[in-house]
């Protein structure tokens, strides 16, 4: 493990400031104690000199703490040099001790607290026999919480940068299936209209060019985006089997029946659009009757449910491995993870019945 304390702190001063200000609470709490000890003690008055330097002494060491912090900069902790690492911060925290002993020698000489028959030199050395445990302990106690506080961003920071990149995979990918399905629906479309045109019907030629063109504007128009209203995405499916109706003439119908609730709720743009395609292609086209198209969307359980049934032959596995359907699944793969289903199956009154099923949103404005 490496915890390079220099590449990810660009604002530095916050962090050692707040390691410095931490040291205001038992300086506080060493004054107070002074204070109550001089009262458990029963003097009339209290030593304010004596609460004073009792405070003064931590607070001192707040201004040392930029000592663990820059050399936790600059001897990062790893496996490969771990006996460097133990050597440069031993010795920060004999610098520490070194540095608040001085403070603390020179705090007792401006409250008179050095006994007047001990030399300076021997008061010096005892005070940094007796500070060095403390100095040793508190000098590794701050390292780890640096260690501590920074391995936290950094953990944090990576998590940011992953959710960035899984979320520009999704939308590379996404993307990737858009551009698989734009195609496919401009050949079946056009190769539509390629028979209208071979049987010389101009007219329906013609209106289907008009419907083409409009879907297709929308189509590019859309942008990136990932998600549209239903009410979005169900104006866009009625314009493609407008398309399809042209084409089937009388041989089609629509039925639709939606929840008036859900018209606002987010879902996969042109998600429906593949559905209704293979509906059509292996339902209604392999049927000499009339065509029945039924669209549904209603919610269910804090998901919302949406259907395409025909009246046509009935599923057969084989067609799932279709474009359409293929690249649904990996699209909802891809925004819902497993909360994003498709079903296909024969449905009980016959003919096909697709479902889609994924977690309820709605816009943020609506």
């Amino acid at each position: 493990m490496v915890l390079r304390l220099g590449e990810h702190t660009p604002r530095v001063t916050p962090q050692w400031l707040l390691l410095a200000g931490a040291c205001v609470v038992p300086a506080l709490l060493n004054a107070f104690t002074a204070y109550l000890s001089a009262r458990v003690a029963g003097r009339s008055t209290t030593d304010w000199s004596t609460v004073v330097f009792a405070g003064a002494i931590w607070l001192s060491f707040g201004f040392i703490t930029p000592i663990p912090y820059v050399l936790a900069r600059r001897y990062t902790l790893r496996r490969s040099g771990i006996t460097r690492f133990l050597q440069a911060h031993f010795s920060g925290a004999l610098l520490l001790c070194v540095a608040w002993t001085s403070l603390g020698v020179t705090l007792a000489l401006l409250f008179n607290r050095k006994p007047a028959y001990e030399s300076l030199a021997r008061y010096y050395l005892s005070y940094i026999l007796l500070n060095l445990p403390w100095s040793i302990f508190l000098y590794f106690a701050v390292l780890g919480s640096i260690y501590a506080f920074t391995y936290y961003r950094e953990a944090r920071e990576r998590e940011a940068q992953q959710a960035q990149l899984t979320a520009q995979l999704a939308e590379a990918r996404l993307g990737a299936l858009r551009m698989q399905m734009n195609p496919h629906f401009l050949f079946n479309s056009l190769n539509a209209i390629t028979v209208l045109v071979r049987d010389e019907n101009t007219r329906d030629a013609s209106r289907m060019l008009e419907l083409l063109s409009g879907v297709l504007r929308q189509v590019l128009q859309s942008g990136k985006r990932a998600e549209v209203t239903l009410d979005q995405e169900l104006h866009f499916t009625e314009r493609y089997l407008a398309i399809e109706q042209v084409r089937f003439s009388d041989r089609l119908q629509v039925r639709w029946s939606i929840e008036s609730e859900v018209r606002d709720v987010l879902v996969p743009e042109f998600i429906l659009q593949p559905l209704v395609e293979n509906a059509i292609r292996h339902g209604i086209s392999k049927s000499g009757e009339v065509g029945l198209i039924e669209i549904k969307a209603q919610e269910s359980d804090r998901k919302i449910l949406l259907s395409v049934r025909d009246n046509g032959p009935g599923y057969r596995p084989v067609s799932d491995a279709g474009v359409g359907l293929s690249n649904t699944r990996a699209r909802l793969a891809t925004l819902f993870q497993e909360a994003g289903q498709l079903q296909v199956a024969n449905d009980e009154r016959g003919g096909t019945l697709a479902t889609l099923s994924f977690p309820l949103r709605r816009e943020l404005n609506g």
